[in-house]
């Protein structure tokens, strides 16, 4: 009987055998093409069913202002939505003359953590939330508590009085490469637990001017309003980022979203949970790429590393022996990378922590110690050099090509001012959303750390501003003391 069976086996594999190699080649291709796409579908339903119980959708409610009859979310999303999805507030005909609301509303996704209620989200979807609600896959409703928020990483962290529930496991995001499939997961305009597949299409993106902190993914999984907090999955289920923004010249979805890598934002997690809030390390100097003109000027035979601009009294960068015109090669035996990629491994260095950087200076290598320094931030949690440049009332980006080309100012070199605080020194000065800031005090600046090391530096009462509004440039004074 056992060897009936085998037989019959051997018999139907050379059937099937033999009918294939009657087939076109062409027809075989697509079978396995098709074959491999139904994989394909299968593997994104499963993780489909595995990930959505453990994705939220949050509801945010905040009473209007009664001192500046403003309304902090004045849109479905929040007007910090809109800034990160479409580059600025939703504008409607009549919207000053629309009644104030009493209270307003946002929304965002999240997703749970642990079983026992906690959820990451971004800091942009709960911020100054007076209540935030959460909905669960199946349907169940519950209050969360804040526990801590970071703006400059975007990251926050809620929890709702729960056990047992479903939740995501992490994954190692500084394992993930260009071109491995991710799934986005999310609530866009409302519509709960939606999924969307692409590729990762760039890592360690910084500089866009949307957090203080920024080693962005890029994808092209479609990421939209509502997606903010939600988390970016790998194939087999784990978490491998956070979504928050969109890069849009249309105000639409244009193929590039950016997520935080989770291993960011898990040491903020840890901090947030622990305590309610982060602390940073601080080196104390003013850094900048090394590019091949630089290396030329320096005498560099490479272009890695990075260039001290600026050491800071009384750092640690200077009590270390650091000076103006090092170049940073290693920290802790690791090349250093990129600007953003050394600030953030210097903020994530608890203070006190002694580090070992190789330096070279004046074409000779050399090792210095340096004892990290604590960062100081305002109630924000802001760095303090950059709520400096806050409380002026401004916010600033680097002008990118595209930038240049949508605010029109192809050829000139500056600094693009991308928000303005009503009733601010900025505004009293005369400054305006989409002004390009090209001196300040006289001194020639191309990014927002020339601005924040300008203000740093400055000893009068009044900053000068050489500032570029569309075809023409003038001078402006933004008062200090007001």
């Amino acid at each position: 009987m056992k060897t009936s069976k085998i037989s019959s086996f051997m018999f139907l594999l050379l059937a099937f055998t033999a009918t294939s190699l009657l087939l076109p080649a062409p027809v075989l291709a697509q079978k396995a093409g098709l074959e491999s796409l139904r994989q394909t579908g299968l593997a994104f339903r499963e993780v489909a069913k595995k990930v959505s119980p453990a994705v939220v959708f949050i509801k945010v409610e905040k009473k209007a202002n009664p001192l500046t009859g403003q309304n902090p979310l004045n849109s479905p999303f929040g007007e910090e939505f809109f800034r990160r999805f479409f580059g600025q507030p939703p504008q409607h005909p009549g919207q000053q003359k629309q009644p104030l609301k009493k209270r307003s509303m946002g929304q965002g996704s999240g997703f749970i953590l642990s079983p026992d209620g906690y959820i990451m989200t971004n800091n942009h979807v709960v911020s100054g939330a007076d209540q935030v609600t959460v909905t669960l896959l199946d349907g169940r409703e519950y209050k969360a508590d804040i526990i801590g928020t970071d703006p400059p990483s975007d990251v926050a962290i809620i929890k709702i009085d729960e056990t047992d529930l479903p939740f995501l496991r992490l994954s190692d995001s500084d394992k993930l490469e260009v071109g491995d499939w991710v799934l986005a997961f999310g609530n866009p305009f409302g519509l709960s637990h939606t999924l969307t597949a692409g590729i990762v299409s760039a890592k360690g993106r910084s500089g866009m001017g949307l957090n203080e902190y920024e080693n962005f993914i890029q994808t092209d999984a479609a990421i939209n309003p509502g997606n903010s907090g939600g988390p970016l999955i790998d194939l087999d289920g784990h978490v491998v980022g956070m979504n928050t923004a969109i890069f849009s010249r249309s105000g639409g979805y244009m193929g590039i979203g950016f997520a935080i890598p989770i291993n960011m934002a898990q040491r903020i997690r840890e901090q947030l949970v622990e305590t309610g809030s982060v602390t940073r390390g601080r080196l104390g100097v003013y850094i900048q790429d090394l590019t091949p003109d630089l290396a030329e000027s320096f005498d560099l035979d490479n272009i890695e590393g990075i260039l001290v601009t600026q050491v800071m009294e009384d750092s640690a960068a200077a009590k270390a022996g650091l000076k103006q015109g090092d170049l940073v090669l290693e920290m802790d035996g690791k090349k250093v990378g990129k600007v953003a990629d050394f600030r953030n491994k210097v903020s994530f260095t608890p203070p006190g922590t002694k580090v070992k950087l190789l330096i070279q200076r004046n074409g000779k290598e050399q090792t210095l110690i340096a004892e990290i320094g604590k960062q100081e931030t305002d109630d924000k949690g802001q760095p303090t050099e950059s709520s400096k440049l806050s409380k002026l009332g401004f916010s600033l980006q680097k002008l990118t090509k595209d930038l240049a080309e949508k605010f029109e100012y192809q050829g000139q070199n500056g600094v693009l001012v991308t928000e303005v605080e009503p009733g601010s020194a900025a505004e009293r000065a005369g400054i305006k959303r989409g002004d390009l800031i090209q001196e300040v005090n006289r001194a020639e600046v191309k990014t927002p750390a020339d601005v924040r090391k300008a203000i740093e530096v400055n000893k009068r009462n009044s900053l000068l501003l050489l500032v570029r509004q569309g075809e023409s440039t003038r001078y402006l004074a933004i008062k200090l003391d007001e």
